[in-house]
């Protein structure tokens, strides 16, 4: 098996408990290796550190996959499979639920959400794509799902020397999934909704919302598909305004109200930016405002940017609720640091002259796994406050 040496000194993020190895921590290759090939990984004199996949192309040049010297083979792919589910299996109920989350479970780069009798799979490295049939079939010995889809259309993997593709992996799979949460029907676009349809690390944060939101008049922005617009009409809100920008998703969160039987909503195909403070010019009264948006930075050098952005849509946010509303407010974004996070909405209340309330804090639900050591794994805020 080829071998991986390490430069002195760089064996420290290793030792740390990260499962990353980047191209410039690299001194070696020792014997015969080919892109996305399994490797022992050592340290600049000798000693063994890990068993990774190697792929030069890529910045993250290593991925660990274990600490022990032992064989990565189909037998491993199961074994890491059935252990995330079986921790999914003590509290999560797996017809809505992320099955493997990557790093987390120890499996690089692996992603599988399941939707109903649906899982929907994305590889996102060279070396677990040579694997992926053995996380199929894993996944297949597990859950018995009707059916596989996969999304590997993610613009990351082109910087792994990987293609592009959609398709059928097992059984059969419709255009559209139907799945329950927080006793909520949506439907799931699998085939060519965001990511791979539809966003569960947002779970228990929809339902913390449900004690706040009877009788109330509430403001959805980034609404998606609706989840945070339908658990709160669902939850005996007096009127639900779900807003996004995207046609689309707005489309398919009016097809999850009627299937719900919902009739206290209205949908909007709006900008939030120039939404919001449109509503406050005209005056809309709203009790409760969530905003979710998608990750406004993925990359440290636009976080400056990303945080006016957020600080604007908060400030407006803030300014648009009576005193004695309801704010609830996320980041998805791994750069927009909890600390970052915290210090605009600060400054964000400060202009808007409220004080906030701190009801909950939150982060993703637990079938998204937080691996301490890898700050990548950390990515969800979610603050609910009242403004006073």
């Amino acid at each position: 098996m080829p071998t991986v040496v390490l430069h002195p000194k760089k064996e420290q993020r290793v030792y740390s408990g990260h499962p990353w190895v980047f191209r410039s921590d690299i001194d070696r290759v020792e014997g015969p290796c080919q892109d996305g090939d399994v490797v022992r990984v050592v340290s600049s004199r000798g000693r063994f550190l890990a068993m990774a996949v190697y792929n030069p192309r890529s910045q993250i040049s290593l991925r660990i996959l274990s600490r022990k010297e032992e064989p990565i083979d189909s037998a491993f792919i199961h074994r890491q499979v059935k252990t995330a589910i079986d921790y999914r299996r003590t509290f999560a109920d797996l017809n809505s639920c992320r099955l493997l989350f990557a790093e987390s479970d120890g499996l690089p780069a692996v992603i599988a959400d399941k939707f109903g009798d649906i899982v929907v799979l994305q590889v996102l490295c060279l070396g677990m794509e040579q694997f992926k049939q053995d996380i199929v079939d894993a996944l297949v010995e597990e859950v018995h799902p009707a059916g596989i889809y996969e999304r590997n259309d993610v613009p990351v993997r082109e910087l792994e020397g990987l293609t592009l593709q959609t398709g059928l992996l097992y059984g059969t799979v419709p255009d559209r999934v139907e799945m329950v949460e927080n006793g909520v029907h949506f439907w799931v676009d699998v085939k060519e909704g965001q990511k791979t349809g539809f966003f569960l690390d947002q779970k228990e944060n929809r339902a913390a919302i449900a004690p706040f939101v009877k009788g109330a008049r509430v403001l959805d922005c980034f609404t998606h598909t609706g989840s945070f617009a339908l658990n709160a009409a669902a939850g005996g809100a007096a009127r639900v305004t779900a807003a996004d920008i995207s046609a689309e998703a707005i489309a398919m969160a009016q097809r999850n109200a009627q299937r719900n039987g919902l009739t206290n909503m209205d949908f909007l195909c709006e900008d939030t930016f120039e939404l919001l403070p449109r509503l406050e010019k005209e005056g809309h009264p709203y009790d409760f405002i969530i905003l979710d948006p998608p990750a406004f930075t993925k990359a440290r050098r636009t976080v400056e940017n990303a945080m006016r952005g957020y600080k604007e849509i908060n400030y407006r946010a803030m300014k648009l609720l009576p005193r004695g509303g309801y704010l609830a407010t996320a980041s998805c974004s791994h750069f927009a640091t909890e600390e970052l996070f915290i210090k605009m909405l600060r400054a964000a209340a400060k202009d808007a002259h409220r004080q906030l309330r701190q009801i909950e804090v939150k982060q993703q639900a637990p079938d998204h796994p937080i691996l301490w050591g890898v700050p990548e794994t950390n990515y969800l805020k979610f603050f609910l406050f009242q403004v006073i």
